[in-house]
């Protein structure tokens, strides 16, 4: 499935360029799509080069975890949960422990350990694929759970409102939440469609409770804050739980006579391998993604989709946000550009600047995950991934539409 998508992305923005060369004269569409290829091949090796450090940290970090023990703790707290959202990975296997890592750093906006934990979990659940060049069941329903995470505290969206002078930059903050949550619920359930799998299960519903009353608990003690209070606090919290796990994790070690230096040594090795393989798969997503950035097709989306909620008679308001809504499952940093420049023309506390907001705070780049986590494991046929992961990413649009008329239409 992802040849065919990969091919259409390469074919479209070029026939897309050569139209508007031939019928508009627009010369600048050909060379830009040219100069897109080599730019976005070049960012590729930097991003993979600069994973290299993180990949080495984390990695060197959960070899020393997995050695004394913590790893395969986690692992069996979760396992009645997960066990039936994966029930081809065996009871108590570290899979659901890095798995968790992984969905709890997401949660908390930590970007810099969520990508090369998740790396992790893939490889951990990578282990029980029988066909290791193709997705597994587990492998999709954690990466969809990945792509659409619950992000409980979306701190850099706080940040580029207030550079763009909002005066409440946090006030996204519960529309941020309801929307990400409905593109989780929707990845799930979709996921759980196509794999047949009970999600109406005793235990399954008692952690959606749990979590739900966490998530009420921490909306609830947040929103008594200010603005600049949120960020203080979430990135508090954050670094505390980062920092107290890295601690808790050496001194378990040490006490049960790990040889830290030596197990964060050979961790990193394998950071380091798996950011150099990496390459390849971020080369063929990125050059895909530029060249239909660059074609303009895009923005002829944008344009067809105004026109035709202004023949049906809808209050086209919204459609000014869209560009940040269509780039975001591509493309972070252009997603992150164009809401930049979305507050900065339309302002950071217009209805458009706001939704904007919701977009860039409640979807993830689908593409760029699913390149990075399967290519990690060298893993070819994503089978159904894309789609299941494109749908939360389109749930969660349109969910964050609908809230933001809500809030503040």
């Amino acid at each position: 499935m992802l040849n065919r998508v990969w091919l259409v992305m390469i074919l479209a923005s070029f026939l897309t360029a050569l139209a508007q060369w031939l019928l508009a004269g627009d010369l600048d569409s050909i060379n830009g799509l040219v100069a897109a290829m080599f730019d976005s091949a070049s960012l590729a090796v930097e991003i993979a080069l600069g994973l290299i450090g993180v990949l080495c940290l984390w990695q060197g970090l959960f070899a020393i975890a997995e050695k004394c023990g913590v790893v395969n703790w986690l692992a069996t707290k979760v396992t009645p949960l997960f066990q039936l959202l994966m029930p081809g990975i065996p009871k108590g296997d570290p899979a659901f422990g890095s798995v968790t890592m992984n969905l709890a750093a997401n949660a908390l906006g930590l970007d810099n350990a969520a990508t090369p934990l998740g790396i992790r979990a893939m490889q951990d659940l990578q282990k029980h694929n029988p066909t290791p060049d193709t997705a597994s069941d587990a492998q999709i329903l954690f990466l969809v759970l990945n792509t659409s995470s619950v992000t409980l505290i979306p701190i850099t969206v706080f940040l580029y409102r207030a550079q763009q002078g909002a005066q409440a930059p946090a006030d996204v903050f519960l529309p941020i939440l309801m929307a990400t949550t409905a593109s989780t619920l929707a990845g799930l359930l979709m996921v759980a469609l196509v794999q047949r799998i009970n999600l109406l299960q005793r235990q399954i519903l008692i952690a959606f409770a749990v979590i739900g009353a966490a998530m009420l608990a921490l909306v609830g003690y947040l929103m008594q804050l200010s603005a600049s209070a949120i960020s203080e606090q979430s990135t508090l919290m954050a670094n505390l739980l980062l920092i107290g796990f890295i601690a808790t994790v050496l001194l378990l070690a040490q006490r049960r006579q790990v040889a830290v230096y030596d197990e964060f040594i050979e961790g990193a090795k394998q950071g380091f391998e798996t950011a150099i393989r990496l390459i390849p798969f971020l080369v063929a997503m990125l050059v895909a993604l530029a060249m239909l950035r660059a074609s303009g097709l895009l923005g002829m989306l944008v344009d067809g989709l105004a026109w035709l909620v202004a023949v049906a008679g809808g209050d086209t308001q919204f459609v000014d946000a869209m560009p940040v809504a269509f780039a975001k499952p591509f493309s972070g940093s252009a997603a992150r550009a164009l809401l930049i420049d979305t507050m900065h023309v339309h302002g950071a506390d217009s209805f458009v600047g706001r939704l904007a907001s919701i977009f860039q705070g409640s979807t993830e780049t689908t593409f760029y995950v699913l390149a990075v986590y399967f290519g990690a494991v060298g893993i070819r046929n994503s089978r159904y991934a894309l789609w299941c992961g494109l749908f939360a990413d389109l749930v969660g649009i349109i969910a964050a539409i609908f809230i933001a008329y809500w809030f503040y239409g």
